[in-house]
Parts: structure tokens; sequence; C-alpha cells
């Protein structure tokens, strides 16, 4: 006579078969048919129909080649004489693009893709290669948008809201990783918001563990319903290959680039005129207010600025921009730097323990008559400048003066003082500050050529 199974046993046995059916969907869901001749689920239609918006870049073009140490010595050049300073070397480069705009021929990829481009082909999918322009071209998003004049054979990819990710989200990563050609990798959304990548950029990246590898920057990651949500942009590797953490430029703030390339073949980012920092629970103590709070601290108010309109005060804490939070000083600065000039923001912010919301119009750069220096970079905080007509000072050329640095700060530390005149960057001539802005973006060392009283002198500011 047979014993009967306990219920215990059983109740295990069954919510142990379907979790090994779960573990098991990865790979049922790549079978065409399913057992029973049912239709197992599969991202094949969603691959069929958005891939061929998706294309191979191909770049080529010449970059400065650093000078050889020995060249530089009498002994070497004795025998082989003085070479050139600078010779040049042909690089190229692979990434992938996003067919946005079928009927106009724009793609988007990213600006490191492109950067040191002479000439550009794009590959579609069916293998038909065309020749590729840049229309513009941002290194603060590293956002790039190229045309092609014949729109025949595209195909567009449908744009998505990326504030309507959640972490969680299923995605998908469509891209050329390593030279193959239309590689799909699957995963989740892992995290949203991430900086600190580069902290001379605008960042507030998408985090999939959707395989992305070099090669993928530039392509597609797009939601379960075919839409584009972000630009793939970054690894997170130290050997260059995929961990699963990559990064994805979400598809808002590439719009918002989009536009203002295609308007204006640049970025006219929009200025608030405040310096700022963190405001941490630290600072919240101090001030006697919630712990909990976080934004971005005014630590000073650029005089005629937008700030200063809107009535922005020296120790405001900036907690929301158009009601959407602010985390920290990078955020808020992401936040502006995606606007463009003359859009008006909601701001609000925190004094003496009260909520106030204020309205601004965002400045541009040339028409702001001082400029704090996390408007151009980060690495000069503490310092502001202006347009500099060889007016003031023992000095006839144009460039961007230094008004004022405050004692203590990272300008201060790096050596920069009051009444200096900035004429170079990077070896490049500077003439106002939208040219220092431009040529400052996205850079991790800034080489600044100074005119001081009657000396000319370089700073390296790292």
């Amino acid at each position: 006579m047979m014993k009967s199974v306990p219920k215990r046993i059983v109740l295990l046995a069954a919510i142990f078969a379907v979790a090994s059916l779960a573990a098991l969907q990865p790979a049922l869901a790549a079978l065409p048919v399913a057992l029973g001749g049912q239709e197992l689920p599969s991202l094949a239609p969603l691959v069929a129909e958005a891939s061929p918006a998706v294309v191979n870049i191909a770049t080529r073009g010449t970059v400065n080649a650093p000078r050889n140490p020995l060249a530089n010595d009498p002994f070497f050049q004795r025998f082989f004489g003085n070479p050139p300073r600078q010779r040049q070397r042909e690089v190229r480069s692979a990434g992938s693009g996003v067919i946005v705009d079928a009927e106009n021929g724009y793609i988007l990829t990213n600006h490191h893709v492109i950067e040191h481009a002479d000439e550009i082909e794009i590959q579609l999918a069916d293998k038909h290669v065309l020749k590729a322009r840049v229309v513009g071209s941002d290194p603060g998003t590293d956002i790039a948008v190229l045309q092609v004049i014949d729109t025949q054979r595209l195909t567009q990819m449908p744009l998505g809201n990326s504030e309507d990710v959640r972490v969680g989200d299923f995605v998908v990563a469509i891209g050329n990783p390593f030279g193959l050609s239309h590689t799909v990798t699957s995963g989740i959304v892992s995290a949203l918001g991430r900086t600190g990548l580069s902290r001379d950029g605008y960042e507030d990246f998408i985090q999939t563990d959707a395989s992305i590898n070099p090669g993928n920057s530039g392509g597609a990651l797009l939601n379960l319903r075919g839409e584009l949500i972000g630009i793939n942009s970054a690894i997170f590797s130290g050997s260059g290959g995929n961990i699963g953490i990559g990064f994805a430029i979400p598809v808002n703030i590439a719009k918002s680039i989009m536009s203002q390339l295609i308007e204006f073949g640049e970025v006219r980012r929009g200025l608030l005129g405040v310096s700022i920092s963190d405001f941490t629970a630290a600072s919240a103590e101090a001030y006697g207010i919630d712990e909990d709070i976080e934004g971005a601290l005014v630590q000073e108010v650029v005089p005629d600025s937008a700030a200063e309109a809107a009535g922005v005060e020296v120790g405001d804490v900036i907690v929301a921009i158009d009601k959407k939070p602010v985390t920290s000083a990078t955020d808020l600065r992401t936040t502006i730097g995606v606007r463009r000039s003359g859009d008006s923001v909601t701001i609000t912010v925190i004094r003496d323990g009260d909520k106030h919301s204020l309205s601004a119009t965002l400045t541009e750069l040339a028409a702001t008559q001082q400029v704090a220096a996390d408007d151009i970079h980060p690495n000069l905080a503490g310092a502001q400048f202006s347009n500099y007509d060889g007016q003031e000072l023992d000095f006839s050329g144009a460039g961007v003066l230094v008004d004022t640095v405050e004692p203590g700060s990272q300008a201060a530390q790096r050596g920069l003082r009051a009444n200096d005149i900035i004429v170079t960057v990077n070896r490049r001539r500077v003439h106002s500050l939208n040219e220092l802005s431009e040529l400052a973006e996205g850079q991790n060392l800034l080489i600044l050529g100074l005119r001081r009283g009657q000396r000319d002198l370089l700073l390296q500011i790292r």
C-alpha cells in the first residue's frame, strides 16, 4: 500500500518546477515554437522592425601626433636635424548611429565617434554604404548629428520618452560592437541619473546591464515598444569589454541637443548665472532643516544674470527645476546645461526653511556680462569671467578677463588671479566667453595662455 506524500513536499516540488521554468525562459524564448504548438515570447519581431534604423559608422581623419621627447635633445638634433613640432597621423574609428528622421536624413550618434573625422561613411542594415556629413556636434553631452543626402533607403526609429523609464524595465541594445554589425543584446535598466564618469560633461546616464562594448557607441537603447530611449555612450570596464555596466544618454537630452545642432549648427546653452556646490546632510544640519533635503547651494549670484533677475539669493538651496528634483550641483549643471538660451524655467529654492518658486529666463553666454566658472568648466570654480575688448588693461588684444577669484577656491589653488586675461586654451586663440566655453567644454586638461600685466604665462589646470 502506497504512502501518501506530505502536502509540504508537494508544495516545495511545485515551487521548484516553477522556478526552473522561469530560469529557462531566456533559452526558451530563442526557440521558434513552444511546446504544444504555442508560440513562445521572442524579441525577434521588435528587432526586425528596429534594426534597419541602426547604422554602422566608419570615419577617417587626421590628428596632431605629439613630438618625440628625443627630438629636443641637442645630440639627436645634431645628427637628425630639428623635426617639425607637430606631425599628422591618420586615425580611423568605428561606431554606431540611429536614424531618427528618415525624410531629412538625420542620424544621432556620439561626439567621440566622429570627433576627428574628415570622411564619414554609414552602412545600412542591407549593407548599402552612404556618405554622411556632420550637422553639428556637442562634446559636453557627447551627442552629434549626421546627415545623408540619399534618403530613399532610410528607416527611422520612433523616439520614446526617457522620463518614463524605470529601473527594472527591459531594454534592448542594437549596435556594432567590435565591428560586428547589427548585434542585439538585452537586459534591464539597472539605474537612472548616473553621473561622475566625466566631471566636465553634462551627465544624466541610464545604466543598463545589456551588453555594450566598443563599437556600440552611438547605437540604440530601446524599450519593448521599439522606441528609442537612449544613445549608448560609455562602458565601465578595466579591460575595455563588457562587465554588465553600460551607460546611455537619455533620449530627451539627445532630442534637446539635436534640435539646437540642426537649427544653429551648435549648442546655445542657457545660463542661470550662479556658483554652486553640493548641499549635503551635513549642510542641512548646519542650516537647521530636514537632513533628507538634497540640492545645490548657491554660493554666488552673477550680476545681471538670469538668476539675479529671478530673485535667487546667496544661501538659497535649489531643490528643483520645473518640479524635477535637483539632488546635487552636478545635477543642476546638467539640467540647465541641456536647455537652450531663452527657455523659461521654474526654480524651487529653500530659503530660511521655506520653499519659494522663482521664474527665470535663461540667458545666452554672449549676452551675459559676467559669467561664473561653473558655467564654463568645473575646474575653474571660484572665478568669474567677462569679455575683454582690449580697453581697460595694458593689453590691446581681445580675450577673456578674470574679474574675480575667490580665495581658497579651485581657481585660486591652480594659480588664476583677478585681472588675468585668457588669450589661448590648449594652444587655440580665445577672443570671447563663447570661444572659451566651447574650447574648455569636455576637456580634462586645460592649458591656459594668460596675459598677466606685462608677462605671458601658461597655466595647466587638471
